[in-house]
């Protein structure tokens, strides 16, 4: 008996520990979308133009460095050619 009135005169001195405001109040969190068997809400006209440029501004990116720099690619010094390698420059042992 004592618990329950120590509890009712914190109740009423606190005065915000009603059963509405409890039940009331939830928690949302509205970070992402969730959609679950719908499909996604569409993107905005700015989402869409922003994604364009930024691949527009990477494939320009990598073009430009593969036509001024295409040694990235293909490499700074000429390919051997390795018909011209002898068996021991190849580590062949000679044959019997």
């Amino acid at each position: 008996m004592n618990i329950a009135r120590n509890f009712h005169s914190l109740k009423t001195a606190l005065g915000c520990l009603n059963r509405s405001s409890l039940t009331s109040k939830s928690i949302r969190r509205e970070s992402h979308v969730v959609s679950y068997r719908k499909g996604p809400p569409a993107h905005s006209n700015a989402t869409k133009i922003g994604a364009i440029a930024v691949g527009g501004a990477m494939w320009w990116w990598v073009i430009w460095h593969l036509w001024h720099e295409p040694d990235h690619i293909t490499g700074e010094f000429e390919y051997p050619n390795s018909a011209k390698w002898s068996n021991s420059e190849l580590g062949i042992p000679k044959d019997d």
